[in-house]
């Protein structure tokens, strides 16, 4: 089966690229430079910033549904970026090199699976989830911070 993992939309953080830090810890966001790769891994790229790139670290409601699964945590965000990834039947390096909490969600925002998987090994967990006709999408986050990395659909 095909699947598509998809970074999320720049056009939400966009604003705030161009704000000062005053501006920004008013908003409970904090920009940073990156001192070290892997480390930064920005959702809307899909990519991990590189040294000496500044991104933005934020509260992000990645699953916005109205069950006792809606979710908020931390994300990176490269200042700037402007196109979402689209990475077809694989995933990005920086999904790749990480394990991985892959979380299925029927089509009322409800967890119906869940795996942890070392990303390089992740493509046949993701064909299993997605071959269940419950599931309308898998949410992948890192495991060990917990945090939202992609969202995966099928292709």
């Amino acid at each position: 089966m095909s699947f598509v993992v998809t970074g999320l939309s720049p056009e939400p953080f966009a604003p705030l690229f161009d704000l000062d830090e005053a501006a920004l810890a008013a908003l409970g966001v904090i920009r940073m430079t990156v001192d070290n790769k892997p480390g930064f891994p920005c959702r809307i790229t899909l990519e991990d910033a590189e040294p000496g790139e500044t991104v933005l670290l934020l509260n992000h409601q990645h699953l916005d549904v109205d069950t006792p699964y809606r979710a908020r945590h931390a994300i990176f965000v490269r200042e700037g970026a402007t196109a979402t990834a689209r990475v077809e039947n694989g995933l990005p390096p920086a999904l790749e090199s990480r394990l991985l909490a892959i979380r299925a969600y029927d089509a009322a925002g409800m967890m119906i699976d869940a795996e942890i998987v070392e990303g390089a090994e992740a493509g046949p967990l993701i064909e299993r989830f997605l071959d269940n006709p419950k599931a309308a999408y898998l949410h992948a986050h890192n495991a060990r911070r917990g945090c939202f990395a992609a969202r995966i659909d099928r292709g």
